[in-house]
This record gives C-alpha cells, structure tokens and sequence, in this order.
C-alpha cells in the first residue's frame, strides 16, 4: 500500500562547530515554541523570491539543504535570521554561485530517500557569535531510540495553520528504525539513510524542510545529524508517522567529495 507523503517545502566534526555562544534552551518542549535568538547559529533560510526551506551552514561557503527543495534557479541564503518580519542587523544575504542535488535523488519518489543538496556560496560567511559551522556526525554512526533532537525552522506552527515569522524549535525523540519500519508505523517507507523523529504532536511542518535536526553529543558539541525531509500526507503531527529526515551519517562520503570537487 502506498502511503501519502509531504514534502516539506514551503564532513566529520571540525573544531569551531556545535558551540552555540547562546545556548540553546533545552527544557522540555510540546508543540515547539520560539527558540531563543541566534542559539542554532547553524541554521539558514533558504531563499529565492520568497523564503523557502531551512538549512544549514557546514563550512563558511557550504550549506546543505533538502534536494526538494531545490526548485528555482536562484537562490541566496540568509544567515542570523531569527524575525523574519524584522532586520535585526546581524544578517548576512549571501548567494548561491552553485547547487547540486545528490545525484540519487528521485522527485517522483521521497521515499527512495536521498533527499539532500550542497550549496556553494559566491562568497564565504562572516563566522561571528550569531554565525557558526554545524558539526556532522561521524560516518555510519546511529542514534538510540528516544535519543533527544531538535528541530528549528519558519515553518507552520501546524498543520493548516500560520507559518512563523520567528526561528522555532521543538524536541524531537529519534524513533529507531526497527519501530518506525513496523507495517503501522512507516512502514517500507522508512529506510536505513533516514531518521524517525517526533509523531503525535511534536512535528516538523510545511516550511521546515531542509533545516537541520540538532541533536547534542556526549562531549557537549551540537551536531546535526538530520535533513528535515517528509512528513505524512495526512498532517505533521499524525501519530506514529515521525517526521522524517535524512540520515546524515549515511552520506559523509559524499558531502565530503562534493565539496572537494567544486
């Protein structure tokens, strides 16, 4: 049976990543809410005549976003955004020089996987307090079930309602893959280079897509081990269908060699 999905739309560890200079704050959180300003410094808005997707600053001129995403032929990305109804001053607008989707990448199929992009800036990022480079998980390494996420993005607050103007976060429990795979759950849907996270009523939703899922490490560091990908096509916050993300210790290999060769 075929299970109705949404896109989301509307490297190893370096040092000098994951160390928010505004922590995060981390207390448990229903139904998301807003985070505080400049804590995922990571996180970018991904632009092209409108705000778009989320994603995330890997190096100072690399981001990583959803491949379903990538739907225009231009596109700048916005860093230190928090109120996207407010210049706030710290922003930087910076565009996008070139875009390659993983050549893998079906559009006709989300649940093939493979969902994710590189995006080379024409020009490096200004690293500052508001402005750091995410860590990346090492390669083929796994989260426990019920380990503990986040999400953060502009998207609607739910399903059919308002997109938010001010950056969000929400906790999301990774769901291992074992119980996501299970006939009621995601079923063949779910796959090894993707991540189960969230269900009921902590989701991400329509406008998140591409943005990260930060999840902290034993040694302190944030690292972002997620692409926010899908969700179920009947609402974000259906039960037993977590949100679902791109495994980002599926594809080190080929982050690293795309960024080498461009």
């Amino acid at each position: 049976m075929e299970l109705a999905l949404v896109l989301l739309l509307g490297v190893t560890a370096v040092s000098g990543c994951g160390e928010p200079s505004y922590p995060p704050n981390t207390n448990r959180v229903v139904n998301g809410e807003e985070a505080r300003p400049y804590s995922w410094p990571w996180q970018i808005s991904l632009e092209s005549f409108f705000p778009t997707c989320g994603g995330t600053l890997i190096a100072p001129n690399w981001v990583m976003t959803a491949a379903h995403c990538i739907t225009f032929h231009t596109y700048r990305v916005v860093l230190a955004e928090h109120d996207m109804d407010k210049v706030e001053g710290p922003e930087q607008s910076l565009r996008v020089e070139k875009m390659i989707v993983h050549p893998k990448w079906n559009k006709n199929c989300p649940s093939c996987g493979n969902d994710i992009a590189l995006l080379k800036l024409e020009t490096d990022a200004v690293l500052n307090d508001k402005v750091q480079l995410a860590c990346l998980p090492q390669q083929d390494s796994t989260l426990s079930h019920n380990y503990p996420c986040y999400v953060t993005g502009w998207g609607r607050l739910y399903s059919g309602g308002p997109q938010a103007t001010k950056l969000q976060q929400a906790l999301l429990p990774v769901v291992e893959y074992r119980v996501c795979s299970q006939n009621d759950w995601w079923g063949s849907s779910a796959k090894t280079t993707m991540i189960c996270a969230g269900g009921d009523s902590k989701s991400a939703c329509h406008g998140d897509s591409g943005g990260p899922l930060s999840c902290q490490g034993r040694d302190g560091k944030w690292y972002v081990e997620g692409v926010t990908s899908f969700v179920d096509g009947n609402g974000c916050n259906t039960p037993k269908r977590p949100t679902m993300f791109t495994r980002l210790a599926s594809f080190i290999p080929w982050i690293r060699e795309t960024m080498a060769e461009n």
